[in-house]
């Protein structure tokens, strides 16, 4: 994690998107931050990390680490791989509170959720839940 804060990382994703001029290039844009994911662990490919909700495959996995979370997640979707990128990009590494704090207004500054299929826009809103029960959780222990 970078010494930015969590808003000026929204704003730069925010801004990625908002450079590019169609939507088709936006989708190539998520394909492309989805095949550069880090490599899952094997061991967190259970049905215990498994996100309800989402029509693709999808894990996600949160670790607090020295008052931050972190997280890892994959899918087996290319469009669902990129959303997941651009999903740890904006809150992996921060302290829960600072989460919880966010929101996620930046994915309708994107357009995503006017954008994306209903089924898609299940699935990201079903990882956006995710993250915050892993901050809920952690705020609480």
């Amino acid at each position: 994690m970078s010494s930015r804060s969590i808003t000026e990382i929204h704003r730069e994703i925010v801004d990625e998107f908002e450079f590019l001029d169609d939507w088709m290039d936006r989708y190539q844009h998520l394909i492309d931050l989805g095949r550069k994911l880090p490599e899952y662990p094997p061991g967190f490919q259970t049905d215990e990390y498994k996100v309800k909700g989402c029509q693709a495959q999808v894990w996600f996995h949160a670790e607090r680490k020295n008052g931050k979370l972190y997280f890892a997640a994959t899918s087996d979707a290319a469009i669902v791989s990129g959303l997941i990128a651009v999903l740890l990009r904006a809150y992996s590494g921060f302290p829960p509170r600072t989460i919880l704090d966010a929101g996620h207004g930046f994915i309708d500054e994107i357009g995503l959720t006017e954008h994306l299929s209903p089924t898609r826009g299940n699935g990201l809103h079903a990882m956006l839940r995710t993250i915050r029960r892993h901050a809920v959780s952690a705020c609480v222990a």
